[in-house]
């Protein structure tokens, strides 16, 4: 009975209710959308890491070649000799060792060139096909399968760069060989395949630029200088990344200084760099999160400033009450709940609201970071505690205007009517 009255209070003043509703509904969807992104954000990023101890690129921001190498949302810092990068993947210390080789990309997905090894750092294996075992032959990611519409079989050509409006070459197509098992991880969008894909792509690309420019040449001069020219392929030959996980874990404090006095190369750490990384995202979260727990009071305050309001307002419904067998505490009650329904209303609306942010966001999140949101993920601590601070607001709210009613002098209000 108490509960029915509430829930029809509340809606008598129709104006006031949706403006506290709304103000608590904003503050509860920024601060679950934040709950729920920052969450996933740390758990899909530390998955990403198992494996790798060590990221060996070249010079420049180490964030940058973490960024680009293990999770593939970021300009490379450069390339490095394959030769030269060779004497630390044959190193004792080393346990496994993974070229990447970047070049390429599909409608903006990067293809990968590696090795086999690259899935086993994840844990993976083929949901269906086989490996890569030619050049221009490619292993494609679960989820970027299912974007895009690709089965086995199908047939792509790559453009040059990391943009889909880069040059197409059009001289190899790439044959989708295998589909790879989901897995959470970056690997579900990627395309991989073998190094020599990348680097006889690039070749080609490479001699057919110079035959325009030298058209003219003998072809005998050509021949006289081919054993030379690919001697020095051999020696040109570049990568971008390896990804190192080491047997020796003084490697991780011995390498990165060591690798950039003794070469033009730079070893990072992902777990340093995505500890950083965190600590700077947390900052800004921070802040983000004291904006909304401030929204979130000023609706606590709308609230108390409604329900004390409409108090001189209600004192005969009060009266009514009270000749009818109810009791202060019953007055009480009624107040607090009508606090309470409003708060736990504007909580679900709230909560429905970053669902649907998710939802409408989502592809950007998947092409962009790679990572992939369940609108319906729910960090259960965190909104426990979230929905456990905007029923306390509320019953702070009603409290001064729920004593008063308690208060109420009934034989002094119905001597005035």
């Amino acid at each position: 009975m108490i509960s029915k009255l509430a829930w029809k209070n509340i809606w008598h003043n129709p104006l006031s209710t949706a403006l506290s509703m709304m103000l608590l509904s904003f503050s509860v969807a920024m601060i679950s959308l934040l709950i729920i992104v920052q969450e996933k954000f740390e758990n899909s990023y530390t998955a990403n890491l198992n494996n790798i101890d060590l990221v060996l690129g070249a010079k420049g921001s180490p964030l940058q070649l973490i960024l680009s190498a293990v999770y593939q949302i970021d300009a490379p810092t450069g390339n490095i000799a394959y030769k030269e990068a060779q004497q630390w993947m044959e190193h004792p210390f080393v346990q496994h060792a993974v070229p990447l080789a970047y070049g390429d990309n599909y409608q903006g997905n990067r293809i990968v060139g590696t090795t086999k090894d690259y899935m086993k750092l994840y844990g993976n294996d083929l949901e269906s096909g086989r490996f890569f075992n030619a050049n221009f032959e490619v292993v494609i990611g679960k989820n970027l399968a299912e974007q895009l519409n690709l089965r086995i079989g199908d047939q792509f050509y790559g453009a040059h760069g990391q943009n889909a409006e880069g040059h197409v070459h059009d001289e190899h197509p790439y044959t989708i060989v295998g589909i790879a098992n989901p897995t959470g991880k970056v690997l579900d969008y990627l395309i991989l395949c073998n190094i020599d894909s990348v680097w006889e792509m690039h070749h080609h690309d490479a001699d057919r630029k110079g035959h325009d420019h030298k058209q003219i040449e003998e072809d005998t001069i050509e021949e006289q200088h081919s054993e030379h020219k690919a001697h020095e392929e051999e020696e040109d030959k570049q990568i971008t990344a390896v990804l190192l996980k080491l047997k020796n874990k003084m490697g991780l404090v011995t390498w990165p200084r060591l690798v950039a006095n003794a070469t033009n190369m730079q070893v990072a750490s992902p777990a340093i760099e995505i500890n950083r990384l965190f600590s700077l995202m947390g900052l800004g979260i921070a802040m983000l999160s004291y904006l909304a727990y401030g929204i979130m009071i000023l609706a606590a305050l709308s609230i108390f400033i409604s329900l004390y309001t409409r108090l001189n307002n209600r004192k005969k419904e009060f009266a009514l009450m009270r000749v009818s067998g109810g009791n202060k505490f019953q007055l009480f009650w009624l107040v607090v709940q009508e606090s309470l329904f409003l708060c736990l209303s504007g909580y679900i609306v709230g909560s429905l609201l970053a669902r649907f942010v998710i939802l409408f966001f989502g592809h950007y999140t998947d092409n962009e970071f790679h990572l992939s949101i369940d609108p319906m993920s729910v960090v259960l601590a965190k909104e426990v505690y979230l929905l456990s601070a905007c029923l306390i607001l509320g019953v702070l709210a009603a409290l001064i205007p729920a004593v008063k009613a308690y208060k109420l002098n009934i034989p002094k209000i119905l001597s005035y009517e």
